[in-house]
């Protein structure tokens, strides 16, 4: 049952609380991306120190991160559709921080495999935790503005990784008699900014849940059933945002390394740009994507919801070519297309689900997006690139591997939305 409008009857102060609510689950994202992030503009000097191959650095960003998060999306999202989901969010807070640490502490492959898969866990599992949560905080037509600000959260969270875990990393390496590795040390100051944000979820409270049928918790199998009944919706829109998260994923991961081999520069010279890169994409990404998304869902454009996704998406395969550019400027700009594309695109497909999926059933379908993203877009696009690039071999091979990877993702996010527009046109929306 749609409830239109429901902020205008609450109580100012209650209108306050909420809104006070959804900026603590974005502080809680933002720490939650910035320990599953904080190893990536260090990743080349931890390589070295571990004495690590291309290929591993892959397994340990990708498919570490990976293997949790498609084995527990699924059963988690299914706990957020029947059990508190504050309580859930924080214990994956925790699990994510224990990760971080252990990073600091990991003198082996097999160990930093570990320590990653735990850091890795926060991020993925913690959002849909938190977009089910704002979505009970906020009215239907309000909603993209609200998941807008847990976008805001996880671009916040991954920029300060750049820039504060590189600007941390170079003061720890200009004293003269270091404890440990600096970046180890990075690690364990990140952890600790962990706890402090699991702690501060004690204060958030268990929103009613809005929108609920008959019978809330309604036996898997049904629920099920009721994603399969709108496959044609949800299928497009899961291959397309698959694709925009290997294109994100493959970019934040290898840019560094890229920008390192290929243009000389090492982490403190470039932390502190493309930190700002990720936050002035991120935030315009997420603006378009939020005011788009409410755009397009009162609008007649048919299938306007998902609009600003197909324009996006078509614009990110030019994008894709940043890591070949000439220049670091050149790099810099089209790097900034690209993430801003992937933030809008990301942004549109979690209010479509917010708006078009029955609540009951919400939880398992962001689930199930989780899990598509992990499984495809985390454990695989790293080491796509990889080993493009060792086919391609040379001086740019990783620069190339990266960028075929980006128009290849960047063409099927763009067929994906697409057809979930058409889809989305002709479908009656409360019978999706």
């Amino acid at each position: 049952m749609t409830i239109p409008a429901f902020e205008a009857i609450l109580p100012a102060d209650e209108r306050r609380s909420n809104a006070s609510s959804i900026f603590l689950l974005s502080v809680t994202i933002a720490n939650a991306w910035a320990t599953r992030t904080v190893f990536s503009p260090l990743q080349d000097i931890a390589k070295a120190d571990l004495e690590l191959t291309d290929f591993q650095l892959s397994l340990v960003q990708g498919l570490a991160a990976s293997i949790p998060i498609a084995l527990l999306s699924i059963p988690l999202g299914r706990l957020v559709d029947r059990r508190n989901r504050v309580h859930l969010l924080s214990a994956v807070t925790l699990v994510s921080t224990l990760g971080g640490l252990m990073t600091a502490f990991a003198f082996s492959f097999p160990l930093l495999f570990i320590a990653r898969m735990l850091a890795g866990l926060g991020g993925m599992c913690a959002l849909p935790m938190a977009i089910s949560i704002a979505a009970d905080l906020a009215s239907p037509d309000r909603r993209g503005r609200a998941i807008l600000m847990l976008s805001v959260g996880q671009i916040v969270g991954v920029a300060g990784a750049f820039a504060i875990g590189g600007w941390l990393f170079a003061v720890l390496a200009n004293r003269s008699a270091p404890i440990v590795a600096p970046w180890r040390e990075v690690h364990v100051v990140f952890a600790l900014f962990g706890v402090v944000s699991a702690l501060s979820l004690l204060k958030l409270r268990e929103p009613p849940r809005r929108e609920i049928g008959e019978g809330m918790e309604i036996p898997l199998r049904e629920a099920v059933g009721e994603m399969w009944a709108r496959r044609a919706l949800l299928l497009p829109l899961l291959f397309g945002q698959i694709a925009v998260v290997m294109a994100d994923t493959a970019a934040t991961i290898w840019a560094a390394p890229v920008l390192s081999r290929d243009y000389g520069l090492g982490p403190a010279a470039f932390s502190t740009w493309i930190a700002v890169v990720i936050l002035i994409a991120g935030l315009l990404g997420a603006l378009f994507g939020g005011f788009a998304a409410d755009f397009g869902h009162k609008s007649r454009i048919p299938g306007g919801l998902m609009l600003g996704a197909v324009l996006s998406s078509g614009l990110s395969i030019p994008a894709a070519l940043f890591p070949v550019m000439p220049t670091v400027m050149g790099f810099a700009a089209m790097l900034t297309v690209l993430l801003m594309c992937g933030a809008t695109t990301g942004l549109i497909t979690a209010t479509a689900i917010a708006t078009l999926v029955p609540n009951e059933i919400r939880g398992l379908c962001l689930g199930l997006f989780v899990v598509g993203g992990a499984v495809v877009g985390l454990a695989i696009a790293p080491t796509l690139v990889s080993v493009l690039g060792a086919m391609i071999g040379g001086a740019h091979g990783l620069s190339w591997g990266l960028a075929l990877t980006g128009l290849a993702t960047g063409v099927v996010a763009f067929v994906g939305f697409v057809r979930s527009m058409v889809i989305a046109a002709r479908t009656n929306a409360s019978a999706l």
